[in-house]
């Protein structure tokens, strides 16, 4: 009975090694394509103007793009996810993509190419937004290209003929009701490893730019509501996270108009999902296949070694971080470079964007610092996840951390407050938690505001953020914040974490320090972290059972 031995064997190592990542990576291609068609977007993302050509193009590039990269978008320069054009132009330099450029919009030119990936159309209700949504699902299900009924003629030139038509379907109807009818008649076909929240703007604009890669993957699309308030959307999107994979993924942003930010990742996070939250993140049907090149190994700016210690002066210590998306935010701007400074890393993207996560590695400068987050293998939050299911989510953060040569994780809970009301601590079994599933790293962050739980256990921190840096908030304000910390932490070192709001760039944070009456010394973050594991002077803090709580923050 030798083969049965073997196949018990394999099947015990399976159950203890414990479950594994759901989502299986997305099928790569051997090398990027040599030539790939362009075709920029206009700046208009109103429902009442640019959006049926966008949406008609972003369909179309993922059913072109389900079994290699043929089709790229090139969105305006003004768009949220700021390095579309640095990673074009990445792409052509380093991957050798040639690009085919089409006029602004050019639906017509995009058909002609591409319509044979299709098997006809679906007719989404100019009159009923949630009708575009339901109809990506469709799109992906189908194999259909989504249109309005303006566009029914430009699709039935390129052979594309209407196979389903919504108009007039959902004339009156809730949102529950749209996408109960969706979940009946098409949810059975859909992908169970990712769910698309194709929320965020909302009203007359829509920026559904994740959308291509729903249609690719045939992911269920909605943005059902995680609000007590909306009781039958909140049923209808508990249904549909109990039924995806374990610890598959939650793509998507939810909508401005109905629930929160912290509603939404609380929920997910009970169900132990991963979410990766961008609506407007683009071409991911196009740079998910594209693979790292042969010459490429992933390194970070590693100041001190991992046995290191490091003796801290009587001095103030500040170490920066930019926690959001670092296509988001001020990469491209002027003055980074200028001080150390600390940038969060989507860790998913080391096989769901690959060579995005290239482009951020390869452009650093000797400055940039690379940590993992957020709380683990996506944005989450620790004390929503329950512990049954912590420690597979985080064996796959350690997984992904070891490949992208990150030291440090940082940890965000916005499950009971955010930096208005409640709080962002963490209790000591969350804290345990950590400690337990990431003995290699050098230590955590916590917070997005300030927040107050600190530790160190094995020469390992645990700092919570002092400040948070607002857009809004001007230099001179910044300071003078500062200084008012500095002044209430007379004890010598004291190490001020500070939380650099996304939009900020370097050279308002550098001109803020440079600007402070007692010399501070900014300092790498894994130079902060040794720092603080040599001195502290700070006190062990978790979440007390009688702090403040608000489950709508």
């Amino acid at each position: 009975m030798p083969t049965f031995r073997l196949l018990l064997l394999a099947a015990c190592a399976v159950f203890l090694a414990g479950p594994v990542s759901a989502q299986p990576v997305p099928k790569k291609v051997p090398k990027a394509p040599a030539t790939a068609v362009l075709v920029p977007t206009s700046e208009n993302w109103r429902m009442d103007g640019d959006v049926p050509v966008h949406s008609l193009l972003l369909s179309l590039q993922g059913l072109a793009n389900r079994d290699q990269p043929r089709l790229f978008l090139e969105y305006p320069k003004n768009w949220q996810w700021e390095i579309v054009h640095p990673l074009r132009d990445f792409l052509a330099r380093r991957h050798g993509v040639a690009f085919e450029r089409l006029p602004v919009n050019d639906a017509d030119g995009a058909l002609a190419r591409f319509a044979r990936y299709a098997k006809g159309c679906v007719v989404w209700d100019k009159a009923v937004r949630s009708s575009l949504i339901v109809a990506f699902t469709i799109a992906g299900v189908e194999d259909l290209v989504v249109v309005s009924a303006d566009q029914l003629a430009l699709a039935q030139k390129h052979g594309l003929q209407p196979k389903v038509d919504l108009r007039g379907k959902f004339t009156g109807q809730p949102d529950h009701v749209i996408y109960q009818w969706a979940y009946d008649n098409y949810h059975a076909r859909c992908s169970r490893d990712y769910y698309v929240v194709l929320g965020g703007h909302a009203g007359a604009e829509m920026q559904p730019a994740v959308a291509d890669f729903a249609v690719m993957q045939r992911a269920f699309c909605a943005d059902l509501s995680a609000n007590p308030k909306h009781p039958e959307e909140l049923a209808l999107l508990k249904r549909i996270l109990g039924g995806q994979n374990p610890a598959s993924l939650v793509m998507g942003w939810h909508s401005y108009a109905k629930d929160t930010e912290g509603q939404h990742t609380t929920l997910t996070g009970n169900y132990g999902l991963k979410m990766e939250g961008l609506h407007n993140l683009p071409n991911v049907s196009f740079s998910c296949q594209i693979p790292l090149t042969p010459d490429f190994k992933f390194a970070n700016n590693h100041s001190v070694r991992p046995d290191e210690k490091r003796v801290a002066e009587k001095k103030v210590y500040v170490a920066a971080l930019a926690t959001d998306s670092m296509g988001i935010g001020t990469w491209t701007k002027p003055g980074r470079g200028k001080i150390p400074y600390g940038w969060q890393v989507l860790m998913n993207w080391v096989w769901l964007n690959p060579p995005v996560l290239q482009y951020f590695y390869e452009d650093k400068s000797p400055n940039d610092y690379f940590v993992g987050g957020l709380s683990g293998p996506g944005y989450m939050y620790p004390k929503s996840i329950p512990a049954d299911k912590f420690p597979a989510l985080m064996r796959d953060a350690r997984d992904l951390m070891r490949q992208l040569d990150l030291r440090v994780l940082e940890i965000m809970d916005y499950s009971e407050g955010n930096r208005h009301v409640g709080n962002t601590d963490l209790p000591k079994s969350v804290v345990d938690r950590y400690y337990a599933e990431f003995p290699d790293v050098l230590g955590f962050i916590n917070g997005y505001g300030t927040a107050r739980t600190f530790d160190l256990r094995d020469t390992r921190p645990f700092i919570s953020y002092d400040y948070y840096l607002d857009v809004a908030r001007p230099e001179a304000e910044a300071a003078a914040d500062l200084e008012e910390l500095i002044q209430l932490n007379p004890q010598r070192p004291y190490f001020l974490l500070m939380h650099v709001r996304e939009s900020n760039t370097v050279e308002k944070v550098s001109a803020v320090l440079n600007s402070l009456s007692e010399p501070v010394e900014v300092v790498p973050l894994d130079v902060f972290l040794k720092l603080a594991a040599g001195a502290k002077t700070y006190r062990t803090r978790y979440q007390q059972p009688g702090d403040p709580v608000d489950h709508n923050p």
